[in-house]
């Protein structure tokens, strides 16, 4: 596959693409969200590159067959909001519709029952009064009046209730990938069992175009950890890193947030239980098994002492060793032929 030739999610070459396909482009950049550009890449691509194979088109994105089927169906070039997500509530929404009499009826009976769950508040409220209300009704009473047995635990919970809405995680694959040094950095935790017990974390990281790369072995499985890592990496960087792209582990979490959020860092979230969202660090993990640590006469166990040894592979794979996807170059041959980050291969030794 080529590099990327375009700001879109994959490669494309304008001299194969259709007339039709570039004016489709240039409309979409006018009329529709960054999202649905990339609905419209994979049905570009589906229709060109792929020549109509779908099981081609939705591995190459990572999306489920499926997803890919539904856009494609929902697609109408002369209508490119047809690519825009659709609102799924409902046309009409149910209204509150409570009675003077039945709030009040409500009221007297959750005050005299206030650890009872609406459910029970609903079968004693028919009993008594030999009227039916749903318990979305008593619910909505006990939330307006505020009729909470623990306050304090309310507020709590609705706190916690709040941030978690406030967090939405972007998910890589609405990521529109540039072909640009630094723009999307990959992290991933690759875990150890040693054998006389316990475990070892191998935290690695790729950058998306150069291919170069970063790792560290730790005892603990933790954000702080992952913290210290991520340091690391933003000096070997120089503080050039744009994105960051991760799975849903909890080390990626907590104090490696707050350090994104200082670092004016996005994280990138894979789909949950989906390796093949993250690729290039995949291949990554495969080499650094393969070439260092299948060939080292040490273990896991000394974490100085397998530190310092990946140190020397990592100056080596950075700056000696030949990359395929490279043509053959390093990664820092790379870098300095695109006078993108100047980098000598001492920047690793942090």
């Amino acid at each position: 596959m080529a590099r990327f030739q375009t700001h879109f999610y994959f490669p494309t070459k304008d001299k194969v693409t259709p007339n039709k396909w570039q004016l489709l482009r240039l409309l979409a950049k006018e009329q529709i969200s960054i999202t649905a550009q990339l609905k419209l890449e994979w049905i570009i691509f589906y229709h060109t590159i792929c020549q109509g194979n779908a099981a081609q088109t939705s591995t190459h994105f990572g999306i489920a067959r499926k997803t890919f089927y539904k856009w494609l169906k929902r697609f109408n070039e002369k209508n490119l909001l047809t690519l825009e997500e659709q609102s799924r509530a409902p046309e009409k929404t149910r209204q509150r519709e409570i009675n003077f009499v039945q709030r009040e009826r409500i009221k007297i009976l959750r005050k005299s029952h206030m650890r009872w769950g609406k459910m029970k508040l609903q079968r004693r409220y028919l009993k008594k009064h030999g009227e039916y209300v749903s318990s979305w009704k008593i619910q909505k009473v006990i939330e307006e009046e505020y009729l909470y047995f623990d306050k304090v635990e309310h507020l709590r919970r609705l706190k916690r209730q709040k941030q978690a809405q406030k967090v939405q995680k972007k998910r890589i694959t609405e990521f529109v990938k540039e072909n640009k040094v630094n723009h999307l950095w990959h992290a991933d935790t690759v875990v150890f069992t040693l054998a006389q017990g316990g475990y070892r974390y191998l935290l690695t990281a790729i950058d998306e175009i150069s291919k170069l790369a970063y790792a560290r072995l730790y005892t603990t499985h933790s954000s702080r950890k992952a913290t210290d890592f991520l340091k690391r990496l933003h000096y070997l960087t120089e503080g050039e890193m744009i994105n960051l792209h991760h799975d849903n582990g909890s080390e990626f979490e907590k104090d490696f947030k707050k350090a994104c959020i200082e670092l004016s860092l996005p994280q990138w979230y894979s789909r949950v239980r989906t390796p093949t969202d993250n690729p290039v660090l995949e291949r990554f993990n495969r080499t650094i098994q393969e070439e260092f640590i299948d060939m080292i006469d040490i273990g896991l166990e000394d974490v100085g002492e397998f530190n310092g040894r990946l140190l020397d592979w990592l100056i080596e794979y950075n700056s000696i060793r030949p990359h395929q996807t490279l043509d053959y170059l390093t990664p820092l041959e790379y870098i300095d032929q695109k006078s993108l980050l100047p980098m000598s291969s001492s920047h690793t030794g942090y």
